[in-house]
């Protein structure tokens, strides 16, 4: 590309940075410090330095009218910082760690979109448990109005996005590649469903690779677009680590799901509620209490069912507890028994018999039959 071709917009300049540099370059970071991109790109074409020589032979072959072609092709747009669109959860990251721009397919006005959202994230290599999990959080979340966000991976990622759409729910996928690309080929149906409702979002240009830089650089734009993460299952090594790790360095919401302790799949979970980063969940209810508006998406509280003796005072309990199964016992043998009053013994057997809680025969005392009957059957 010779110097008179170079663009002369901003917008123009970012997209061809997403075409010659990778996501997150420390050298392409300081050379955009205090410059708009245009003049950026003018410095690297004469700065000679040898250690730019990489980024001037992309730069040579690249062709920005292609890549904005082929992004009115796939029906993408193209956000720079400043737009409308642009999610301002990814002005937090520090400022060597923001993407150039933003390639968007699909119809979801992405910043709108990612007001109320939490990413779903967790191993490729998930359990039946882990998936199932994974798509009720993203149905439950669906419900409750958030946008999941994930990376349309195998596993978790995919069990999320499809929990979402089961629910026609809004959904997000940030691929490693361009954005029409889809990676996994495996997944082509499924990123086409998430792009004809949602958005599929990529920092690099249409046509890009992905690879395996790109892909742990790119949870990093998962846990700034969306207001909390949620990992379900992640080994010690897991990707999926970097997402939550990136997540509590930007002072989000981190939660993980718990799994069987003897699961490897779930061991960076457990480490990480060992380790004071996330707070555990069992449900969608618990994630939108943790990542929503505080005081509105509160979860139920959860008790067990109230019986019927939980209701006694502590005497009729005591009382209660006192009389034997089959045998009668005499007023004064219970009240010795349960440590009371003959009085207090008297009224309290008074209050259990109306209950139903004991029974009184020939002047003694016993539980009443459904107590018999419990007895009888645990034995």
């Amino acid at each position: 590309m010779r110097p008179d071709e170079l663009p002369r917009d901003e917008r123009t300049a970012r997209a061809l940075w997403s075409r010659i540099a990778e996501p997150a370059d420390t050298r392409v970071a300081a050379m955009l410090d205090g410059v708009d991109p245009v003049t950026a790109l003018q410095g690297l074409l004469h700065d000679g330095e040898a250690r730019h020589d990489a980024l001037r032979d992309r730069l040579a072959a690249a062709e920005p009218g292609r890549d904005l072609a082929l992004a009115r092709r796939c029906g993408a747009r193209l956000l720079v910082p400043g737009d409308d669109e642009w999610p301002p959860g990814l002005d937090d990251l520090p400022v060597v760690r923001r993407p150039y721009c933003l390639w968007v397919r699909g119809p979801a006005p992405l910043a709108e979109a990612m007001e109320r959202s939490v990413s779903v994230v967790g191993s490729r290599a998930a359990t039946e448990y882990g998936q199932r999990v994974a798509a009720d959080l993203g149905a439950g979340l669906a419900q409750r109005g958030f946008t999941v966000v994930s990376g349309a991976a195998f596993g978790i990622d995919a069990a999320a996005h499809r929990g979402a759409l089961a629910e026609d729910g809004e959904t997000v996928a940030v691929l490693a590649g361009g954005v029409e690309r889809p990676y996994p080929a495996a997944h082509e149906r499924l990123i086409t469903r998430i792009a004809e409702t949602g958005s599929v979002v990529s920092e690099v240009a249409p046509g890009c690779a992905p690879t395996r830089s790109r892909f742990l650089l790119r949870n990093r734009l998962i846990a700034a677009l969306s207001q909390g993460t949620v990992v379900v299952e992640a080994g010690y090594r897991s990707g999926a680590l970097s997402t939550m790790r990136a997540a509590v360095e930007l002072v989000r919401p981190v939660a993980v799901v718990p799994g069987p302790v003897t699961s490897m799949t779930s061991a960076g979970c457990h480490q990480a509620v060992r380790d004071g980063m996330a707070e555990l969940v069992t449900d969608a209810a618990e994630v939108a209490e943790l990542c929503g508006r505080m005081g509105v998406d509160l979860a139920p509280e959860r008790r067990a069912p109230v019986q019927e003796l939980d209701l006694l005072g502590p005497v009729d309990a005591a009382v209660r507890a006192a009389l034997p199964v089959r045998n009668l016992a005499r007023l004064e043998s219970t009240a010795l028994a349960a440590g009371v009053t003959v009085p207090e013994a008297r009224a309290a057997l008074g209050r259990l018999v109306t209950l139903g809680l004991a029974e009184t025969r020939d002047g003694g005392y016993r539980l009443g039959p459904d107590a018999r009957r419990r007895s009888t059957a645990g034995r």
